[in-house]
């Protein structure tokens, strides 16, 4: 590619304005995570060079200081647009340590605030591409539908982005009496946005000839830099985890696997738009069967007392003391757990020395590779 782009420069006039430019790490489109170095021939890109190391934010090191429940908020930071998806895939990895699988009402309710969180992502995704290609209002639309997911999130975590609220073996708490309703209120006013939004897009001369065409990329390429998610899937590949190796109760639920035939800027665009509309569909689906039941595993080895026993017995108050300060105590060994994240597949592999922290985590996350591959 560099050979390229160098004889591209050398047959243009002496003169001309060819020019390289800096882009990022401060650059607002790159939030401090990236580097390009740019060579343009006035609003054309010749050549794109790639610095990824910005990416790595020192996250595995932190967590193997920290007892396993300590790396939940950590996780948070990998992706604070879906961080529950990251919650959900570090617990799921940790209990496939343990051997032990959560109840089922906790495996719907991780099911449905994973889906909350991936429609927050993608509407954060599409409604900022919107915006730059243009088209502002989107943007808006978007933004404000968001907040309406937010505001469950909040009702369910007490938090907007950084909630921690899976748990190894379960999570904090269960889910508010009228969560179903106010989800349903909430979807109702979604698919009022979206149709809005198609309207403004699906035909747009100015939208489509900003998007088409732009950026694409073969399915053999996508699949040689290891691209998953809405990046592969925009190629025309119908990888996702939840199909491919469902995990949770995802084998329950009818939703389809949209994808791309270009693999261009528009097909990834239509991509996560038609996800929204899957996620949604599984939502319903999970608050209509969602059965009754714990949300976490009986195990006071695993998981915390209740706070009526952390207050009132002296049992209750050592066994809190030792879980928080110690730390689970999993047995010796390593696992290896995917789940499709917002923007593909997230993995983590964790390595444990029988203590109550990690000896080794390592995490698999989608962006990073999707970075690796933006110069091609």
């Amino acid at each position: 590619m560099a050979e390229a782009a160098a004889q591209i420069v050398a047959e243009h006039d002496p003169t001309s304005e060819i020019m390289t430019l800096q882009m990022g790490p401060s650059h607002p489109a790159t939030h401090g995570t990236i580097k390009f170095t740019l060579t343009l021939d006035g609003e054309r890109i010749l050549n794109c060079d790639v610095e990824i190391g910005y990416l790595h934010r020192g996250f595995e090191k932190m967590c193997e200081q920290r007892t396993w429940n300590h790396c939940v908020p950590y996780t948070d930071r990998l992706n604070y647009a879906s961080p529950l998806i990251n919650n959900v895939a570090f617990a799921l990895t940790a209990e496939q340590l343990l051997d032990v699988e959560v109840p089922e009402r906790c495996q719907y309710i991780r099911v449905i605030m994973s889906e909350i969180s991936r429609i927050t992502d993608h509407l954060t995704c599409l409604g900022m591409a919107a915006t730059e290609a243009g088209a502002i209002s989107v943007g808006f639309y978007m933004m404000e539908s968001r907040e309406t997911l937010y505001d469950l999130v909040a009702a369910v975590t007490g938090a907007r982005l950084t909630v921690s609220y899976a748990r190894v073996g379960g999570v904090t708490q269960d889910l508010p009496n009228d969560f179903a309703a106010r989800v349903r209120t909430a979807f109702a006013d979604m698919h009022r946005i979206l149709d809005d939004c198609d309207k403004l897009l699906s035909k747009n001369r100015i939208f489509i000839d900003r998007m088409s065409g732009v950026g694409a990329i073969s399915q053999e390429d996508a699949i040689s830099y290891s691209l998953t998610g809405p990046l592969l899937r925009a190629t025309g590949v119908s990888y996702d985890v939840r199909k491919a190796q469902p995990y949770l109760v995802y084998d329950r639920f009818d939703f389809d696997v949209p994808t791309g035939t270009q693999g261009d800027n528009y097909d990834r665009f239509s991509v996560r738009f038609e996800e929204l509309k899957q996620s949604i569909q599984i939502i319903e689906q999970a608050l209509n069967g969602i059965p009754s039941g714990p949300i976490r595993i009986d195990d006071p080895h695993i998981t915390l007392p209740e706070k009526k026993d952390v207050y009132g017995n002296i049992e209750g108050l050592m066994n809190h003391f030792k879980l928080v300060i110690e730390g689970v105590k999993i047995p010796p060994g390593e696992a290896f757990r995917s789940v499709e994240g917002a923007n593909g597949e997230l993995s983590f592999y964790l390595v444990s020395d029988g203590s109550g922290r990690p000896y080794r985590v390592r995490v698999r996350g989608p962006s990073f590779f999707g970075m690796a591959a933006m110069g091609h």
